[in-house]
């Protein structure tokens, strides 16, 4: 018998996170609550947990410290889900490492796609990793992406990227000159197979990304946006 995912909620109002306990449970899934940040951490890191559902506005430590110390030891996924909807909180949150950002009030229908998908992303073969020990570094320019070692280099130096900095950049590169909408790439990097998945998370991971491969970010060279269609990657 397949053993069931385990969700960990990490949300200090009871209701809500009761709420989402009764419904996570009910669409087959097990989920447990830790009601502050120190906690939640602590819990998160215990190896137990397949995905991590995490509010902003936390006792004993914020969200965003929390995400910052869950990704200096492990690649969890990671959901937001808080009602500090402005656009700088989003793009703070996905800069520390979270894989998914959720507004309230959202429906539970909508969440459990995300949930859904990033559990499936995390358990199955990375994108761009396919065959990865039998692949060439692609090289771009300056830009040298190799998959086997999950490593990008500019100019020879190493660049820090996020998973989903990585997934999308290795993806574009796989398929260079070929410009792909927002909804496509929400589909391939984030697997949101019923579009639930919300388009800023892509302008958010193209914007982060711009500022490290580019030496300008807004003049790009590598990263690039066609009009009316979506984002490619190019040689300079």
């Amino acid at each position: 018998m397949e053993t069931k995912k385990k969700i960990l909620i990490v949300e200090d109002e009871k209701n809500i996170a009761q709420v989402l306990q009764y419904n996570i449970i009910k669409s087959g899934y097990d989920a447990e609550i830790a009601s502050d940040g120190g906690s939640g951490l602590v819990r998160a890191l215990s190896g137990e947990f397949d995905l991590v559902l995490l509010d902003i506005m936390l006792p004993v430590m914020n969200g965003f410290e929390v995400c910052e110390q869950i990704r200096l030891k492990s690649q969890i996924p990671i959901i937001f889900v808080t009602a500090r909807e402005e656009e700088k909180d989003k793009i703070l949150g996905l800069d520390t490492g979270a894989d998914d950002y959720v507004t309230k009030p959202f429906s539970f229908k909508e969440l459990l796609s995300r949930i859904r998908a990033n559990i499936r992303r995390s358990a199955g073969e990375p994108i761009a990793e396919k065959k990865a020990e039998e692949a060439a570094p692609v090289v771009i320019g300056d830009l040298s992406i190799d998959c086997a070692k999950y490593l990008v280099t500019k100019g020879g130096e190493p660049i820090e990227l996020s998973k989903k900095d990585y997934d999308l950049l290795a993806f574009l590169a796989a398929n260079l000159g070929r410009a792909y909408s927002r909804e496509e790439l929400l589909e391939e990097i984030w697997g949101y197979e019923n579009y639930y998945g919300d388009t800023r998370n892509v302008d958010v991971t193209v914007c982060r990304l711009r500022n490290k491969i580019e030496a300008d970010p807004s003049k790009p060279e590598y990263l690039m946006t066609k009009r009316g269609v979506g984002y490619y990657l190019r040689r300079p």
